[in-house]
């Protein structure tokens, strides 16, 4: 009985015919629950995330791979780097456009709550919130 954690011994070994039916709540229209046991995808054999070569691809041509995309990442690191030395030389910081970011974080939640307050008022008047637009002084395009 050890996979059965937490199942008493009569409950595993009566039929399934002895015990009552589970109780279930009230359905929700347009949903369908699946057929209890497994799922399809639980009957198949188990494929690994990880792609494989492909047949007739040596190991040594993975590897080529992986080289490759280590020579690639290592290209787009000098790239930004050479980004980062020409910032810094036009007078930019670190701590100047970290606070720069910070800023849009905050003004991005504000816009956030504003949108959130138009489209409930809109909801109120049974309108869109695009007719709320002019009537704030808002553009469509912001």
């Amino acid at each position: 009985m050890a996979g059965l954690k937490g199942c008493s011994s009569a409950l595993a070994l009566d039929p399934p015919a002895l015990h009552p039916p589970p109780r279930r709540g009230p359905r929700t229209p347009g949903l369908r629950r699946t057929q209890p046991g497994l799922s399809k995808s639980c009957r198949g054999t188990f494929r690994s995330p990880r792609p494989f070569p492909k047949s007739g691809q040596a190991d040594g041509a993975g590897e080529e791979s992986l080289h490759l995309d280590i020579q690639k990442l290592k290209e787009k690191r000098d790239l930004l780097d050479k980004e980062i030395v020409q910032l810094i030389s036009e007078g930019y910081s670190v701590d100047e456009l970290e606070d720069h970011i910070s800023q849009l974080h905050e003004y991005n939640d504000i816009k956030d709550v504003g949108q959130m307050l138009l489209g409930k008022l809109a909801t109120i008047r049974g309108v869109t919130t695009k007719e709320l637009y002019p009537e704030f002084g808002l553009d469509v395009n912001d």
